[in-house]
């Protein structure tokens, strides 16, 4: 019987949180999949095996309440109801007044308030030295985002403030304090989702609460939803556009002829969302049958992202940042029923905002180290310290 591969990579260390790829490049040419003790999961290399753990239906999104549970439920309320943490039916049965919400032309529409709040964000950074991630890409999507959906812009800086809280929660292994702040954060959250409802309830208006309000979606789901496309749609445009454009500027690169093809590079290149689970419904063999091995029903498996996104085997010179690179089978946004609902959103918004740094900094340069996140999961920069001459 033919032994399974395991690997002892350590995803906490700090060498690969800060530069995970030549480490996934040298599992990927042992080994496509390999079983992974320290997290109890097998972790997938290549691209063909991530793409099949998230196109299999065989291998799901199972959502089990973190423990202690009277402690965690504000948490787990928020994730039992998403989409996301669920399958078909219910999966279906949760996305669809989204997508159809998604549908009604909302995020097409917020294409000139994208170019408006990019310029007014631009005007008021000092050229001579800003943090372009502190001073530009994190309040545009807050700010969009919550336009969408019809939050206040006022609670703009406590949408950021909640959604770091929350999304720490998603790393190898979170601190006691990391708990307790995703605990309040997801309170706070869920309490301010609740007013709107109710007051969209009483008062429609032209945003997704209000289309969300009027499906057969219960309460908790629709806060739920809300929730994940408030954290989901800020959160990952944020660290693509940091990882991104710290890439192309200490290549002393410039977004090419087709910024949406740049974008796309920026999506491959350094992935924000580094790592997500499925847990085997039944029996699954990954990876073929030379090196593949079989998850068992009830293991769960990890889908690189970063490290598919970088596999020879699909991508020419995978670690070399190109502005046009054509074809772009990146997954950054996953594929299957999972595939994420704002990626045409987030798409838009990257576009116009890379677009509108350059034309206005035609010369845009660091201006100092970029400060990490150092976190592995979602990967990420806290500060881009740039600067440049107006246009």
């Amino acid at each position: 019987m033919r032994s399974v591969p395991t690997t002892s990579i350590d995803l906490t260390d700090s060498a690969v949180v800060a530069d995970p790829y030549p480490h996934f490049a040298r599992e990927r040419e042992q080994h496509p999949v390999a079983w992974h003790e320290a997290s109890g999961m097998f972790l997938t290399f290549a691209h063909a095996t991530v793409g099949q753990v998230q196109r299999d239906r065989r291998l799901g999104r199972l959502w089990k309440d973190k423990e202690p549970l009277d402690r965690l439920e504000p948490f787990n309320l928020l994730h039992r109801n998403q989409m996301m943490e669920n399958e078909p039916p219910e999966h279906t049965r949760l996305r669809r007044p989204v997508a159809s919400a998604f549908a009604r032309g909302h995020v097409e529409r917020l294409r000139p308030r994208v170019r408006e709040l990019a310029a007014s964000l631009l005007a008021d950074v000092d050229p001579d030295g800003f943090d372009v991630v502190g001073d530009y890409a994190e309040p545009l999507p807050v700010l969009v985002i919550a336009d969408l959906l019809g939050v206040p812009r006022s609670h703009a800086h406590d949408l950021r403030d909640w959604s770091q809280a929350i999304v720490r929660m998603y790393e190898v292994a979170p601190s006691p304090a990391t708990v307790d702040e995703a605990v309040r954060a997801a309170t706070d959250f869920a309490g301010l989702v609740r007013e709107l409802v109710v007051d969209r309830r009483a008062q429609p208006a032209d945003d997704l609460i209000s289309d969300l309000v009027a499906t057969e979606l219960s309460e908790d789901e629709v806060v739920a939803a809300v929730v994940l496309l408030l954290n989901a749609g800020h959160e990952a445009s944020v660290n693509v556009f940091g990882n991104g454009l710290t890439a192309m500027l200490r290549r002393g690169l410039r977004p090419g002829a087709d910024v949406p093809r740049t974008v796309e590079e920026m999506l491959r290149f350094d992935s924000a969302l580094q790592l997500f689970e499925r847990t085997a419904m039944e029996d699954v063999r990954l990876g073929g049958e030379e090196q593949g091995v079989v998850v068992e029903e009830g293991q769960k498996v990890a889908a690189l992202l970063g490290a598919a996104n970088r596999d020879p085997a699909v991508f020419d010179q995978p670690d070399v940042f190109d502005v046009d690179r054509d074809p772009n089978n990146h997954l950054a946004f996953g594929v299957g029923v999972h595939f994420c609902l704002g990626a045409p959103l987030a798409r838009m918004e990257l576009a116009e905002s890379v677009g509108a740094l350059f034309e206005t900094f035609p010369d845009l340069h660091l201006a100092g180290e970029p400060v990490s996140r150092g976190t592995f999961v979602l990967r990420g920069y806290r500060s881009v310290p740039v600067g440049g001459t107006r246009a």
